[in-house]
């Protein structure tokens, strides 16, 4: 299972959507505090969908908590990491995989990203842009590593309709 980590996220449209993703790809969710919104949100529900059901959500009161009740190998994506998320080798990873993000204004802090500088990547992007919106990093990250993982046990086909959908009359 991939576990997406967001650190003291602060808007809940973007952690709405990251639920969704979650439930959609099977990923376990980890909210680490404090955060800028409740979990109970409006707009978090709104963008999460009616897949809020499905969701596999964890909260920490901070990082030292997170750390301590979770094991494995931690990736930080950050602007500051110096390659990109598909160098990194996920079908090699043996034990959980956390894939850390951070606050939307700030990032994850600098102390935790120097101790663990060759676990850092970025997305690849101009270099006048700071960053993407973190819905879509989150994104974008989990589908490298369900690439690289074969998409684990996902479904290939459309499972509502059927996969003959666009074929039939």
């Amino acid at each position: 299972m991939i576990n997406v980590v967001l650190y003291e996220p602060e808007i809940p449209q973007n952690t709405g959507n990251i639920m969704r993703t979650c439930v959609a790809t099977n990923s376990r969710l980890h909210l680490i505090e404090p955060m800028g919104f409740s979990i109970d949100e409006k707009h978090l529900k709104r963008s999460g969908m009616d897949y809020i059901q499905y969701l596999n959500v964890k909260q920490y009161k901070n990082w030292d908590e997170f750390k301590s009740l979770n094991k494995g190998k931690y990736v930080f994506i950050t602007r500051y990491g110096n390659k990109p998320p598909s160098e990194c080798n996920f079908s090699k990873i043996d034990d959980e995989i956390y894939i850390i993000f951070g606050k939307e204004s700030t990032g994850i802090p600098k102390e935790i990203l120097k101790n663990n500088f060759d676990d850092c990547y970025r997305l690849p992007m101009v270099s006048y842009a700071r960053s993407l919106n973190l819905s879509n990093c989150v994104a974008i990250v989990v589908y490298e590593a369900l690439r690289q993982l074969d998409y684990l046990d996902l479904y290939r086909c459309e499972s509502i309709k059927g996969e003959n959908y666009l074929l039939e009359d």
